[in-house]
């Protein structure tokens, strides 16, 4: 365990982290290769707040989210996580032990409301099984707890002896969100929570999930591969692309003056609210780049509009272009990017 300053109350600080798996292939199973699926982040992140982590499928943010919180072990870098009792401590370097011991504090909502629950328990063992496991809650205490829990997530508490079969699928993922809640954690990574829902109970659950940050005071890392749910609950956003973070920004910052071309294709494609405002529509060519190959130099100059020389031989450092603002291009100074009117379109 490390002793840090609390800077700014924050609770994670992630250094250069990198999550490479092995190439596997004939036989005998030989490495010929390695998927570079996380290649050196770096973020921070403060009590009560919010950061969305964006992308196109398979740029990254899944394994970023798993590798926080240990269900795969990094390959390097540092997870520094500020426990409930003061300590700093690097979650990629703990014991199984200590690991057992973060879990109360550090929880995750998974995608897929419907694989995610075991079919063959019923719902007030679903969300009793943390409590049992870490020796919470037993008897009546735990039934009480499992009943607070659903009520607090929407849910009737007479349904806990139900299957989740019995439930649609907003209530698999409330069932799914009282589950993470059980321990009062600090930290939840929620992986596309709502991708899986229709768009009508998507809204319920995001704004269920808006009310438990603000009630229970709860930091999220909320990831997405749409915007427009993003920018709804999050209060700051990291887009990544082939395992690296191309921007950080405040919501509002990002949204309406982007700094990478990637961010503004993007950006682009947000619908408006205001059907007066009319914005170009980015159209990427060619596919996401393969993270057992990535290009040269940046990553995303093969599908880059703006792209010259230097692009394809060097790869641009992560620079800050204002308080707060870093994005991971050679030209993030003098790119006259397309961003949306964030503030009429909230106002519409």
């Amino acid at each position: 365990m490390t002793n840090m300053q609390n800077d700014n109350n924050l609770i994670l600080k992630v250094n250069d982290l990198k999550m490479h798996f092995p190439l596997r292939r004939g036989l005998l199973q030989r490495v010929v290769g390695t998927i570079k699926a996380v290649d050196g982040i770096s973020f921070e992140l403060h009590e009560n707040e919010v950061m969305g982590l964006v992308g196109e499928s398979g740029c990254g943010k899944t394994t970023v989210g798993r590798t926080l919180l240990r269900l795969y072990d990094p390959t390097d870098g540092e997870v520094m996580f500020h426990k409930e009792d003061g300590d700093w401590v690097d979650v990629a370097k703990v014991n199984n032990k200590q690991m057992k011991e973060l879990r109360k504090e550090m929880r995750m909502i998974f995608q897929d409301p419907f694989s995610s629950l075991n079919p063959r328990l019923t719902v007030k063992d679903i969300i009793a099984e943390p409590l049992v496991i870490h020796n919470s809650a037993s008897g009546s205490a735990l039934q009480d707890r499992v009943a607070e829990l659903m009520s607090a997530v929407g849910l009737n508490p007479s349904y806990m002896g139900r299957y989740p079969h019995e439930f649609s699928g907003g209530q698999r993922q409330r069932i799914g969100v009282a589950r993470t809640l059980a321990l009062n954690p600090r930290l939840i990574v929620a992986d596309e929570p709502v991708s899986a829902l229709d768009v009508s109970v998507q809204a319920q659950v995001l704004n269920l999930l808006q009310n438990l940050k603000n009630d229970l005071g709860l930091t999220f890392i909320f990831i997405s591969h749409d915007l427009s749910v993003v920018e709804h609950i999050c209060d700051k956003i990291a887009v990544m692309y082939v395992g690296n973070i191309v921007e950080l920004a405040p919501t509002e910052e990002l949204l309406t003056n982007p700094k990478h071309p990637y961010t503004e294709a993007l950006v682009s494609a947000v619908p408006s609210a205001d059907p007066l405002m009319k914005m170009d529509r980015i159209i990427l060519q060619g596919d996401v780049p393969s993270p057992a190959n990535p290009p040269s130099g940046c990553v995303f100059h093969p599908r880059c509009r703006y792209a010259k020389d230097i692009c394809s031989q060097e790869k641009p450092p992560l620079v800050e272009v204002a308080p707060g603002h870093t994005a991971r291009c050679h030209f993030a100074n003098e790119l006259d990017l397309q961003g949306v009117s964030y503030v009429a379109s909230a106002e519409a």
